[in-house]
């Protein structure tokens, strides 16, 4: 009777060690959908390139030029792409995506279908294509290429009808087939309105929704250059920030209700930062111009802003989970003016002083918890391939970070690894100083990066708290920086 006793003890025993142990196994790591597809996830690593404005309206000092102007107009005296390549790549960017056809309908390449177009200008005796010879700077200099081709024709006699889409997508075969590889393609949001229309000099509306028939060109897109994103208000691929001074939202996520906007939608804005349980991955690109206009104007010679600007414009663009597509408006000349030149060198100087020292580089870290088969080490590497994970249990995990010896910093990287899909809601930032902790920040979204800047100070650690999340958090790379102090 004592043994069955016994016995039975023992199983109930076991029993309940076995169950114990069931629920403090990991469950497997998973993703949280949506996620990005290959060329995202290249193009978030670009976070930085060139938009370049130059077209006719360069010539009319215009920012939306009307459609009766002459292609006698555009002759730009000095033209040199290899010179906009080498500023670009001086001044740090990956790319550069040129307006190829504006609203004005004039093309930049000599194409087959229209006439409104560089080969009836007196620029290269009407023999030259501003595309050729940017895309074989860009690839001289290592740089992307991408295309602004506008939906909206104010020149085309057909605009409206069923025949201009045939127009439209003709010459985006020949810009998609003729120059190398795109690595984006960028479509305006505006369109419809009055214009020049072959001679009609009237208004004409579509219905944003349908009249473009965006499937169709987006199989085109994919089928020509399967490797580009497809930029617009709503992108596929991309969107927009939603407005255009060059900031994004404290709140960004990259998810998005895709069937929830258009592009030309007149409240979009109320969409810009994203939802957080939206069904298609497709994150943010800000573009800001660095003058007040997008094409050159003289009278704004003295406007370029400033490096304290330009890095404002930095911090809330790239350091919050977007990517930053700067304009140049190309002068006529056809060069890029000494103002933007001394000011784009000036930025790339204080964001090379700022990130060449990371102060977290062979540093002790700490975290409240780390998953299995994964290190923290992850987190100090400087590859976005390898990754720190915290336990499923642990719903607040925190990254302490002890310095050898205290340093003056002011700013604190952190990068989400997005294969794994955007987690962290809201998050906190602490700095240690003379034996004191301090919050320093308190924000919401990471997702590709977050750059947070804090007063310059003398501290002896850090320490990142998540604060809110969807799921298990995953981390890339963390970095501690000391900016340089602007006047």
């Amino acid at each position: 009777m004592h043994q069955f006793r016994y016995q039975k003890l023992f199983q109930v025993a076991l029993f309940i060690f076995l169950i114990g142990g069931c629920t403090s196994v990991e469950p497997p790591l998973e993703p949280v959908k949506p996620l990005p597809n290959a060329y995202q996830l290249a193009w978030q690593q670009l976070e930085y390139y060139a938009f370049i404005h130059f077209n006719m309206n360069t010539f009319t000092n215009k920012e939306w030029g009307y459609g009766d102007e002459k292609p006698s107009q555009f002759n730009p005296t000095e033209l040199d792409t290899r010179q906009w390549a080498r500023v670009a790549k001086e001044a740090g960017m990956k790319g550069i995506i040129i307006t190829a056809k504006h609203h004005d309908g004039f093309c930049l390449w000599p194409s087959e279908f229209t006439e409104h177009s560089v080969k009836n200008s007196p620029w290269r005796e009407g023999k030259g294509d501003l595309i050729r010879e940017l895309a074989e700077a860009c690839k001289e200099y290592d740089l992307k290429l991408g295309i602004y081709l506008s939906p909206w024709d104010r020149n085309h006699p057909d605009y409206g009808t069923p025949e201009y889409i045939t127009y439209f997508r003709n010459q985006l075969r020949e810009l998609l087939s003729e120059y190398g590889e795109i690595f984006e393609v960028w479509f305006d949001g505006a369109n419809g309105g009055d214009g020049y229309y072959g001679g009609a000099n009237e208004e004409r509306r579509v219905d944003k929704k349908s009249y473009y028939d965006w499937p169709t060109t987006v199989k085109l897109v994919r089928s020509l250059q399967p490797q580009a994103v497809i930029f617009s208000d709503a992108g596929p691929d991309i969107r927009w920030v939603g407005n255009e001074k060059g900031y994004a939202n404290e709140t960004t996520w990259s998810p998005i209700y895709r069937d929830s906007v258009y592009g030309g939608m007149p409240d979009f804005q109320k969409f810009a930062s994203g939802q957080e349980q939206g069904t298609h991955w497709i994150p943010t690109e800000t573009d800001v111009s660095i003058r007040p206009g997008w094409y050159y104007h003289p009278e704004q010679d003295d406007q370029v802003k400033s490096l304290s600007k330009l890095v404002d414009i930095y911090y809330n663009s790239v350091g919050l989970n977007s990517s930053l597509l700067l304009n140049l408006p190309v002068d006529t000349r056809g060069l890029v003016h000494e103002n933007e030149v001394a000011n784009l060198n000036a930025l790339a100087a204080f964001l090379k002083k700022t990130f060449t020292k990371n102060y977290v580089k062979e540093q002790r870290l700490k975290t409240s918890s780390t998953a299995m088969n994964f290190s923290e080490s992850a987190l100090i590497d400087n590859d976005l391939e390898t990754y720190w994970v915290s336990k499923f249990s642990d719903k607040k995990p925190t990254i302490t970070l002890y310095l050898e010896a205290p340093k003056s910093v002011n700013t604190f990287m952190i990068q989400e690894y997005l294969p794994m899909g955007q987690r962290i809601k809201s998050f906190t930032l602490e700095v240690l100083e003379k034996g004191v902790w301090k919050q320093a920040y308190k924000g919401t979204t990471i997702g590709n990066k977050r750059l947070v800047r804090f007063p310059t100070q003398v501290v002896e650690g850090i320490r990142f708290t998540v604060t809110d999340t969807k799921a298990q958090v995953v981390l890339s790379n963390m970095g501690l920086f000391r900016a340089p102090e602007l006047n």
